[in-house]
């Protein structure tokens, strides 16, 4: 099977790259070795997070963000975006201190969309939190999507320009040959000018293939949700300084994340949980917020996850083949980075550039220097 571009991965990252480069005109095809978003990007959190990146990011997630405002309307299909209002809580005043230090230093770089917020604020916007918190920091554009239907909305868009997205195929080998990559599929074998790997958890194989070494691990970061609760948090609510993730859906389930990871088993392509962890989540939850005391649990999960040493992606072309590019290593914050990533990729596969800088995502960062 022949095509301009191969993408491995049928992730957000995957299928948004695949939706841009099928606008542009290229012959897509998309290979995923279980079945798009079966993997992180199907199972997170949902976050459409701006707040608290990392500074090297905020640019490409700032322009993700604007995307996503009509992201329904312009790929066609429905995400679940809802902006809502992400509010990250401080809990005492080294809080504070910590939110005062990092405002002035985006203010200094020119980021304005943080805000913080004072004791009587905080309680306007969650009247429900504990009494002893005492203000936070809010992003007015953030909010939530629903990681399934986004990254399906991707692949559907992206098959309606032509694009197609082969499920249930492990890459089993992959070689330049000439002017081709060619690989190999459990199934079938492709022939492509270009190559992109957008594989998650195991994008450190397909990188290897490629040429490029790269220091990637895997996790299993925990989620759990519970039944319908009257409605109490209209916001997405997070913690400065603690593990707090939480949102309440319109139907008044709450979906409790916060980062704690359970037990990746990779070569077997499952999960595990921690249930002691997950009981930790739930008993912070309760502690920012008592009304949630009362509440049960319905189901609990876990994805997996692929990261980097420095929690930031890996995006841009590979350094040691020609016509080949990597976006991977997330770290779970990618699922908001989406839209943004394959545009990106597409602007690198068919014009050899980004309006972006992306030398913090090098692939080689990690690489020795020899001097």
């Amino acid at each position: 099977m022949k095509a301009d571009v191969l993408i491995i991965g049928g992730g957000i990252q995957g299928c948004a790259t695949a939706y841009h480069l099928a606008r542009k005109g290229a012959l897509v095809i998309v290979i995923e070795k279980d079945y798009s978003g079966r993997h992180a990007s199907g199972v997170n959190a949902g976050g459409v997070r701006l707040l608290g990146r990392d500074m090297a990011e905020i640019p490409l997630s700032k322009a993700s963000m604007e995307m996503w405002q009509t992201l329904d309307e312009d790929l066609g299909h429905d995400t679940g975006f809802r902006r809502q209002t992400l509010v990250n809580i401080a809990v005492d005043e080294v809080d504070l201190a910590t939110a005062q230090a990092r405002e002035a230093k985006m203010h200094d770089a020119g980021f304005m969309h943080e805000r913080i917020i004072d004791q009587a604020e905080l309680r306007e916007r969650l009247p429900h939190v504990s009494a002893n918190c005492v203000g936070g920091v809010i992003s007015e554009l953030d909010g939530y999507a629903i990681p399934f239907k986004a990254t399906t909305a991707f692949r559907l868009a992206a098959e309606n320009y032509g694009a197609q997205v082969i499920e249930g195929e492990e890459v089993l080998g992959l070689r330049r040959v000439g002017d081709a990559w060619l690989a190999q599929g459990a199934r079938h074998g492709y022939e492509a000018e270009t190559v992109v790997n957008c594989a998650g958890a195991w994008a450190d194989k397909i990188a290897l293939m490629i040429g490029d070494n790269v220091p990637l691990s895997h996790a299993a970061p925990m989620l759990m949700i519970t039944a319908r609760m009257p409605h109490f948090a209209k916001p997405v609510v997070g913690a400065i300084s603690r593990q707090l993730s939480f949102k309440q859906f319109e139907n008044g389930t709450v979906l409790i994340g916060g980062g704690a990871k359970g037990f990746a088993d990779r070569a077997n392509n499952r999960t595990r949980l921690d249930y002691a962890k997950l009981a930790a989540a739930c008993r912070t939850t309760a502690e920012f917020f008592p009304i949630m005391r009362k509440a049960s649990i319905n189901r609990m999960w876990a994805g997996l996850e692929a990261y980097m040493p420095d929690n930031l992606p890996v995006i841009g072309p590979a350094v040691n083949a020609p016509r080949a590019f990597h976006a991977f290593g997330f770290s779970a914050h990618g699922f908001q980075m989406g839209p943004v990533v394959g545009q990106v990729l597409a602007d690198l596969v068919i014009g050899g550039q980004s309006r972006f800088n992306l030398s913090p995502f090098r692939i080689d960062r990690f690489d020795r220097k020899v001097l």
